[in-house]
C-alpha cells in the first residue's frame, strides 16, 4: 500500500508511527494479560501490562526506525516467568498460549479497525473514501496488524511462533528442531534478507488482503 502525504514529512511520520505504536502496544499487553491470567504477574508487576507505548518502547524498533520512514517496528519484548503459572499448567504450553497472545491481538486489532471504517462509512461517507485521512489510518493500521500477526506467527527463534512450535513440535523433529533453534536470529534474517535480494514480495499478499478487507468495509466495490 502507498499513502501519498504530499511533501508533509510530519503527516507521513504520524501516520504510520501512530498506528505502529498502538498495534506494538496492544501485542505486548496481550502476551502480558494472558501471562497474568496463567498465573505470572511479573509483567503486570514492571507496570507492563498496559497499552500505553511508553512502557513498550524499544530506542530502534518503536521510536528510531518508525522516524526514518521505515514501515514495521518491535517493543521492547514483555518479560515472562514459566516457573509461576498455575499447577496444571505446563512451563512450555503455558508460553506457547502467552506467545500466541501476541500475534491474536493483531488479528483481533485488525478485523476492529475494518469494523471502524465500516462503521465511519455508513455514518459520514466521505470519510471512508480512497484519500480521506481516516480511511489512511485504518488501511494502515490494518495493514501492519496483518503483517504483524503473520511475521511473528513464523516458527523463528525469537519470535513468538518459535515457543508455539516449541510446544507442538513432534519427538521426532525435536533433534532438527533444536539444531534450528541453534542458529539463532540467523534464520530470520534469511527469511527478511533473501526475498528482497530476489525481488520477491515478500508481504505482498498481505498488503492485498489489508486493502481487499478495507474496500469492503468502505463499500468501494
Amino acid at each position: 500500500m502507498l499513502f501519498d502525504f504530499g511533501d508533509n514529512w510530519l503527516a507521513q511520520r504520524v501516520m504510520w508511527i501512530v498506528p505502529l505504536w498502538l498495534s506494538l502496544s496492544v501485542h505486548e499487553w496481550a502476551h502480558a494479560y494472558c501471562a497474568f491470567r496463567l498465573g505470572d504477574d511479573t509483567a503486570a508487576r514492571l507496570g507492563r501490562m498496559t497499552i500505553n507505548p511508553l512502557d513498550h518502547i524499544d530506542p530502534v524498533g518503536t521510536f528510531l526506525l518508525p522516524l526514518l520512514g521505515v514501515p514495521f517496528g518491535w517493543a521492547k519484548p514483555v518479560p515472562i516467568n514459566p516457573t509461576r503459572f498455575h499447577r496444571g499448567i505446563t512451563q512450555s504450553s503455558g508460553l506457547a498460549l502467552a506467545a500466541a497472545a501476541g500475534p491474536v491481538s493483531n488479528l483481533v486489532l485488525a478485523l476492529c479497525a475494518v469494523g471502524v471504517l465500516a462503521g465511519i462509512a455508513a455514518v459520514a461517507p466521505a470519510s471512508a473514501l480512497p484519500g480521506a485521512p481516516a480511511r489512511q489510518l485504518l488501511e494502515i493500521l490494518v495493514m501492519l496488524n496483518l503483517a504483524l500477526a503473520f511475521f511473528n506467527a513464523l516458527p523463528i527463534t525469537p519470535l513468538d511462533g518459535s515457543r508455539i512450535a516449541d510446544a507442538l513440535m513432534p519427538p521426532v523433529l525435536e533433534p532438527a528442531w533444536r539444531s534450528l533453534q541453534a542458529l539463532g536470529p540467523a534464520p530470520l534474517v534469511v527469511v527478511l534478507v533473501l526475498p528482497l535480494l530476489l525481488g520477491i514480495p515478500l508481504f505482498g499478499w498481505l498488503f492485498d488482503t489489508a486493502r481487499t478487507l478495507v474496500e469492503a468495509a468502505a463499500g468501494s466495490f
